[in-house]
C-alpha cells in the first residue's frame, strides 16, 4: 500500500535519467571484456584445479591459461577461439590438460582463422553449454526444494552472518543460525579476497575475519544448509560477494554451487577498493547475466555510502544509486525480483527525529522499488562499546525493517563494528529480531504516516534530490561524477585503480559464447 503519495512524473523521471546517465557506460562495457571475463568463461567451459607447483603458491589453471593466451596472441579476440584450438592442436582431452601443457611450456597459443575457427568456437560453444546446463538444474533444483520445503513463513527473511576463517566452524554457526530462526546464512569473505586476481581453489581453514569464497567451500556450505533445511523445514538461502576483482568468476561458482543471493553492486568495488572503473562496469553486467541465468538475488551496497557520508545528507546519493543499480540490473537481464537493493539505518541517533527520518528512507527505499526484494542494513557507524545502547538501536532498526515491509533484514548485533561478535552475541540478536516480529508482526496495517507530516514531506525531498543529482550526472557523465566524489565520498578517476590492466578493447571477429548465450537468456 503507498503512504506516501510519490508524483508518478517524479518517479518516472528519475528512472528516465538513470536510464540515460547508464547508457554509456553500457556502451563500454559492452565494448570490452577483462581477464575475470575471459576466466569465468573457461571455468563455465569445465576448467578447474590450481598449479600446485608454483613458487608462489596455488595459481588456478585458468589464470596460468588466460594470462599464457594474452601473452601470445591477445585477448581481443577472447580466450576461447586460441584454447579450444589449441586443445584440438595437441590432441588433449580435457582443459585440465591442457593447462598442465601450458605450465610446461609445451603450448602455443595463436588465433585460429577459417575452418579452424569454426571448429574451435564449436567446441566452446558446447563445453560451455554443458556448464550453463549445470547452472540451469541448480536453478531447478532450487525451485523444488523451495517447493518442497518452502519459503520462511514470514518476511522480512532474517539474514545472518558468519565469519569464522575456517569453513568448517562456519558449518557449525550457519546450521545454529537456522535452527534458532535465521533464514539466509551469509559467509563472509576473508579480508582483502576481493582484491585477488585470482580465485583460491579448496577447502579453507585461515581466512582473516572471514572465510575465503571458493567453489569448495561453496559446495560444503551448501550441502551444510541442504541438511538444516530438511530439520528446520524451510529452505535456508546461502549468500556470499560476487564482487572485487574476480567478479565474474565468483558468480559463476555460485551457479555451478547452487548459491542464492550473492553481494553484486554496480559501483561497491570501485568506490570502496579502489578497482578501476572500467573493469568494474564490464564485470558487474557478466556477473548480473550469470545471476539472471542462475536465479541469484543480488544484493546492492547503498549501505556502505553511508559509513563514509552523512546519512542524512546524503540520503539522495543511495536513492540514486539504487535507481542506476536496478538500470545495470534490468539491462543485464536481471528481473525485478531478484534485484535486493540495498540501504541501511545509519543515522546518527543523536540527530532529533532521526528515527523518523530513517523511517521515511526506509519507506522511500520501499515505494519506489515495490516488486524488488529489498535488503535493508543495520545501524555499524553509530555503534559503541555500550552494547545495551546498542541492543536497543537494534531494536529500533528492526521495528523500522517491519514497519516499512523490508525484505530481508540483516541481523544487527550490539557488538558490531567494536568486536568480531561471539555466538553468544549473534543469539542475542536473533532474539531481538523474534521478539519485534512477534510482537509487532502486524502494525505495518496501523502505520499511516500523515499526509504532511515529517516522514512524507522527507521522503518527497530525498527523491527531489536525487533527481535533481541524476539531471547533473547526465550533464557531467557518470564516470565523472564517481570521480569527483558523488557516491560515499569516494573519488574515483575512471583511468585509475586497481586492475586497469586487466581490461581488453574488444576486436572485430570477437567471440565468447557465454556472452552471447547469456545475452539471449529471457
Amino acid at each position: 500500500m503507498a503512504l506516501l503519495d510519490l508524483d508518478p512524473e517524479v518517479v518516472a523521471t528519475a528512472r528516465r535519467l538513470a536510464a540515460t546517465a547508464a547508457e554509456p557506460v553500457v556502451a563500454i562495457a559492452k565494448a570490452h571484456t577483462t581477464v575475470a571475463v575471459e576466466r569465468a568463461t573457461l571455468r563455465l567451459a569445465g576448467i578447474t584445479g590450481a598449479d600446485s607447483t608454483h613458487r608462489a603458491g596455488d595459481v588456478p589453471w585458468v589464470n596460468r591459461v588466460v594470462d599464457t593466451v594474452r601473452e601470445h596472441c591477445g585477448l581481443e579476440h577472447g580466450a576461447v577461439l586460441p584454447v579450444f584450438d589449441a586443445l584440438r592442436r595437441h590432441d588433449l582431452a580435457t582443459l585440465t590438460e591442457l593447462a598442465e601443457a601450458t605450465a610446461a611450456g609445451q603450448v602455443r597459443y595463436t588465433l585460429p582463422e577459417g575452418r579452424a575457427r569454426a571448429r574451435a568456437l564449436t567446441a566452446a560453444r558446447a563445453a560451455v553449454t554443458r556448464g550453463l546446463r549445470t547452472v540451469d538444474r541448480n536453478r531447478a533444483r532450487r525451485d523444488k526444494l523451495v517447493a518442497k520445503l518452502g519459503d520462511p513463513p514470514r518476511r522480512p527473511w532474517i539474514y545472518l552472518i558468519v565469519a569464522t576463517g575456517d569453513i568448517d566452524e562456519d558449518v557449525l554457526q550457519a546450521q545454529n543460525a537456522a535452527r534458532s530462526g535465521a533464514d539466509v546464512i551469509a559467509v563472509i569473505r576473508s579480508t582483502g579476497q576481493s582484491l585477488l586476481d585470482y580465485v583460491p581453489e579448496g577447502a579453507t581453514h585461515h581466512g582473516f575475519a572471514g572465510t575465503y569464497a571458493t567453489q569448495e567451500n561453496f559446495r560444503i556450505m551448501r550441502a551444510a544448509l541442504d541438511e538444516v533445511s530438511q530439520e528446520v523445514g524451510r529452505y535456508v538461502r546461502l549468500t556470499n560477494y560476487a564482487s572485487g576483482l574476480c567478479m565474474p568468476e565468483i558468480a559463476v561458482l555460485a551457479g555451478l554451487q547452487r548459491l542464492d543471493m550473492m553481494l553484486n553492486d554496480s559501483m561497491y568495488g570501485i568506490l570502496f577498493r579502489d578497482i578501476n572503473p572500467i573493469r568494474t562496469f564490464v564485470d558487474q553486467r557478466f556477473s548480473r547475466q550469470v545471476h539472471a541465468r542462475a536465479g541469484i538475488i543480488i544484493n546492492t551496497g547503498e549501505d556502505n555510502y553511508l559509513t563514509t557520508a552523512d546519512a542524512v545528507d546524503a540520503a539522495h546519493t543511495v536513492t540514486v544509486s539504487q535507481l542506476l543499480n536496478e538500470r545495470f540490473a534490468h539491462e543485464a537481464g536481471l528481473p525485478d525480483h531478484l534485484l535486493g537493493l540495498g540501504h541501511a539505518f545509519e543515522i546518527d541517533p543523536k540527530v532529533p527525529e532521526s528515527f523518523r527520518l530513517e523511517l521515511a528512507h526506509a519507506l522511500l527505499a520501499r515505494e519506489l522499488f515495490p516488486d524488488a526484494p529489498l535488503k535493508w542494513m543495520p545501524p555499524t557507524k553509530h555503534m559503541t562499546g555500550d552494547v545495551f545502547k546498542g541492543y536497543l538501536l537494534d531494536g529500533f532498526f528492526n521495528l523500522a525493517g517491519l514497519l516499512t515491509g523490508q525484505s530481508i533484514l540483516l541481523v544487527g548485533m550490539m557488538t558490531e563494528a567494536v568486536v568480531t561478535p561471539f555466538l553468544s552475541d549473534r543469539d542475542l540478536a536473533l532474539a531481538n529480531v523474534r521478539y519485534v516480529l512477534d510482537a509487532a508482526g502486524g502494525l505495518r496495517e496501523d502505520f499511516r504516516p500523515a499526509p504532511d507530516g515529517l516522514i512524507v514531506k522527507r521522503a518527497h525531498q530525498v527523491l527531489g534530490d536525487a533527481v535533481d543529482l541524476l539531471g547533473r550526472i547526465v550533464d557531467d557523465g557518470l564516470l565523472d561524477a564517481i570521480a569527483a566524489g558523488t557516491f560515499g565520498l569516494m573519488k574515483r578517476p575512471a583511468d585509475g585503480g586497481r586492475g586497469a590492466d586487466g581490461v581488453i578493447p574488444k576486436a572485430d571477429g570477437y567471440a565468447n559464447p557465454a556472452a552471447e548465450l547469456l545475452e539471449a537468456t529471457p
